[in-house]
């Protein structure tokens, strides 16, 4: 695994010469100098799971053949694809959120001289993404479905965004208006979709299968989509901000979270009363409240029988599928995130 994260960085540094060298932009040395800062900055910094995700998916859906340089190279491209797209959206969304910290430096609007630059860093970012697929894929028989491929889980994320985004409107004036159903339509669109789907899609199309015959594919991927930001959302709350490498602010923002919907759930009258009150407030006060509240419902214990339960409904699932090949990749992602600390 260190071996292939350290291939997969040395494409980084192939591909981030692209856009500093686009002959469609006269570029100047301070605009140049801008972009490799702020690649540098958002785009390899984090565990880069979902674009080694990519070449993990290819490898085990070639059933053991060995991939050559070539293949290598290219999915670790479409690997890159979707750590831009990740960059894209957290430099926005950081920005929505009015966030402090990400992967355990500032956010990048929170860098001297960024501030508000960082929604056009964003858009260019986003912009990145069809020039380096156009440059390397473009050739190719499935070219177009890449780019639809793109297109549409782009689409489904900022569309999961906005449901996160008017729900909070809705939740401020009344949390009851939070339930399960609404959290798991905000994560299916929001992360599961471009965090679990893309890069075993993404696998499937270079090795030449029809997407539209692997619904169940997609289905089951959502559901491992919604128990990690389940997990998530926990550890917002319960992980340590030096694991995680942010610190939490789901509580202070009013967030849609697993938790909430949950507490409002199970909790007392005289609970839900102080829940109601406390949520949302930004002073640390009302926020050691809700958290307090959380370890009254034991949500240690609540969120461990969800994970287990979530385990074995996802293997159930595995198990199920036809293609052994295709089990094998379900099984790589599903052992990377269970019982998972950051």
């Amino acid at each position: 695994m260190a071996d292939l994260k350290s291939t997969f960085l040395k494409v980084y540094s192939v591909l981030k010469e692209e856009p500093l060298q686009d002959p469609a932009f006269e570029f100047t040395d301070a605009s140049r100098q801008w972009i490799e800062r702020m690649l540098d900055y958002n785009v390899p910094g984090g565990k880069l799971n979902r674009g080694l995700s990519v070449i993990d998916s290819y490898r085990l859906l070639k059933e053991g053949k060995e991939l050559t340089e070539d293949e290598i190279f290219l999915a670790s491209v479409l690997g890159w694809c979707i750590e831009w797209l990740q960059a894209y959206f957290l430099v926005l969304d950081d920005i929505m959120d009015n966030s402090v910290t990400r992967r355990g430096q500032p956010c990048w609007f929170r860098v001297p001289k960024v501030g508000m630059i960082a929604v056009n860093d964003g858009v260019l970012l986003r912009n990145h993404i069809p020039r380096i697929l156009k440059n390397h894929f473009k050739g190719k028989s499935y070219y177009v479905d890449l780019l639809d491929l793109f297109n549409e889980v782009e689409f489904q994320t900022a569309s999961g965004q906005m449901i996160d985004l008017i729900t909070t409107i809705e939740g401020e004036k009344d949390l009851s208006k939070y339930a399960l159903s609404i959290h798991r339509r905000i994560v299916q669109y929001k992360t599961a979709y471009y965090s679990f789907y893309l890069p075993v899609a993404c696998a499937l199309v270079i090795s030449g299968e029809d997407l539209d015959k692997h619904t169940v594919v997609k289905d089951i991927l959502v559901q491992m989509g919604v128990y990690f930001q389940v997990q998530d959302d926990y550890l917002d709350c319960f992980g340590d901000p030096e694991t995680i490498g942010k610190v939490g602010t789901d509580i202070e923002d009013f967030k849609c979270s697993w938790l909430v919907v949950k507490a409002l759930e199970l909790c007392n009258e005289e609970q839900n009363k102080l829940l109601h009150e406390a949520y949302g407030k930004p002073d640390p006060e009302n926020v050691a409240k809700v958290k307090a509240l959380y370890k009254e419902l034991d949500f240690q214990g609540v969120f461990a029988k969800y994970e287990s339960q979530s385990y074995a409904k996802l293997n159930a699932s595995i198990e199920a599928h036809p293609s052994k090949s295709i089990q094998a990749v379900f099984k790589s992602f599903l052992g990377k995130i269970y019982k998972r600390q950051k």
